[in-house]
């Protein structure tokens, strides 16, 4: 049932409280396309930093054949707290490897050299090392959020050198486990009206209630047909126009993927243009921002390391090797880690309900049974705690990347949680 995934670079929000300085050999004070000096402090740069809780985003303008613009982001979470953008996996975004090899990564590997790279960075800067410390992420992120926390806590147990003050963890329409994620598709689509009530029953009756592996032949021909409907609308967000999704298209040849990795290949053809009101014209920008060369010159890229920069990677040898990041959340949680797990409502992605019924499965007491959030006095969405400091909450009208669609909702929330207030 689910869709291919696609792997993006900044994927893997990494928080911190209070700013403190850094040399200044390592400071972005301007970037092309903004005007003027930055109004927010920017130590050397990744690609993240334009996308979702980023401190400026694209200006929406038909483009030109020139540098795109960027303003600032009243919203971004940098308001609130220190963050590291990290283009991780290794080979995603401005992220390279020497040797080609070192891209044939997965969810272990990778999250084992994010807790490598923090050791290193709160080596280099250990300014930042009384800061309560936070990891956080959407969609995939929900596998390796959980894992690279465990990781961190491990090398604490460890008395790893240096110990980090991380306090929690906060994970936004995870990809969890499939058993969850995927079967949960199928009656939320039936919630949302996508498919009937006659075709949501034959899906019962054939399928017995699992709709990842069907069990006979009139399971996988309900399935299909369910399929077919929820191609026929974003899924990401199903309100929003489908759209086209801008990215370079994916490379078959096998050479071609070798050469790509070896960064030894001219510039593909550029992402198919969406419309401008669509969502992913943003994306569409980026492109051309992130490949131009005052971009790199200001954000420190290295020359000779990445041809080519493109917010999805397809051909990446990336094998999505976690079955599920459920116990991950069980041992954290258990050691007395805080989590937020939050569902833009309108995903069918990762749906809320997929969401809701792993964490109905460890099992944990309610503390503060289910009730309406609110922000300028309407509700935002909806909350839950649980026992092991274990918070869930949905943000009304928010797709499967709830801060692109509903920022000042995710602000609000994130910035009550960080502080340990209610929601």
């Amino acid at each position: 049932m689910m869709r291919p995934l696609r792997l993006v670079p900044g994927l893997l929000l990494l928080l911190l409280s209070r700013p403190a300085p850094a040399p200044a050999s390592t400071v972005v004070t301007h970037l092309p396309g903004f005007d003027g000096p930055l109004p927010f402090y920017l130590e050397t740069g990744f690609s993240g930093l334009a996308f979702e809780v980023g401190p400026v985003k694209y200006v929406l303008a038909p483009y030109d054949g020139g540098l795109p613009q960027l303003v600032y982001n009243p919203l971004s979470w940098t308001k609130m707290a220190s963050i590291v953008f990290l283009d991780s996996p290794v080979c995603s975004g401005f992220s390279y490897a020497r040797d080609p090899e070192g891209c044939d990564v997965g969810d272990y590997s990778s999250s084992l050299q994010v807790q490598r790279f923090l050791i290193k960075w709160f080596t280099d800067h250990p300014q930042y090392l009384s800061n309560p410390f936070y990891i956080g992420g959407d969609s995939y992120a929900g596998k390796v959020v959980p894992l690279i926390a465990q990781y961190i806590s491990e090398g604490i147990e460890g008395r790893q050198q240096p110990v980090i003050n991380l306090k929690g963890y906060l994970v936004g329409n995870p990809i969890t486990d499939p058993k969850f994620d995927e079967n949960f598709q199928v009656p939320a689509a039936h919630g949302f009206g996508i498919i009937s009530d006659q075709i949501y029953e034959a899906a019962m009756q054939h399928c017995k209630g699992d709709y990842v592996n069907p069990v006979n032949q009139m399971c996988a021909e309900v399935l299909q047909t369910v399929n077919s409907l929820i191609s026929e609308i974003l899924d990401a967000h199903i309100l929003y126009k489908k759209c086209v999704f801008s990215a370079p298209k994916p490379i078959h040849d096998a050479m071609a993927r070798k050469n790509l990795l070896e960064e030894s290949v001219e510039l593909n053809e550029a992402p198919a243009r969406p419309a401008i009101d669509c969502l992913t014209y943003g994306y569409y920008l980026s492109y051309f921002w992130m490949n131009n060369k005052m971009t790199r010159d200001a954000l420190g890229i290295k020359q000779g390391t990445v041809s080519e920069w493109k917010r999805c990677k397809r051909e990446l040898p990336y094998p999505y090797d976690m079955p599920s990041s459920i116990p991950y959340h069980i041992n954290l949680t258990m050691r007395g880690y805080r989590a937020l797990v939050y569902s833009g409502d309108h995903d069918l992605q990762v749906p809320q309900l997929s969401t809701q019924a792993w964490i109905r499965s460890l099992n944990f007491s309610i503390v503060n049974d289910w009730r309406a959030w609110h922000l300028n006095g309407q509700a935002a969405g909806f909350t839950i705690a649980y026992a092991n400091n274990l918070t869930f909450a949905t943000i009304k009208g928010g797709g499967h990347t709830a801060p692109e669609y509903q920022p000042e909702e995710c602000f609000a929330m994130a910035q009550r949680w960080l502080a340990n207030e209610p929601l």
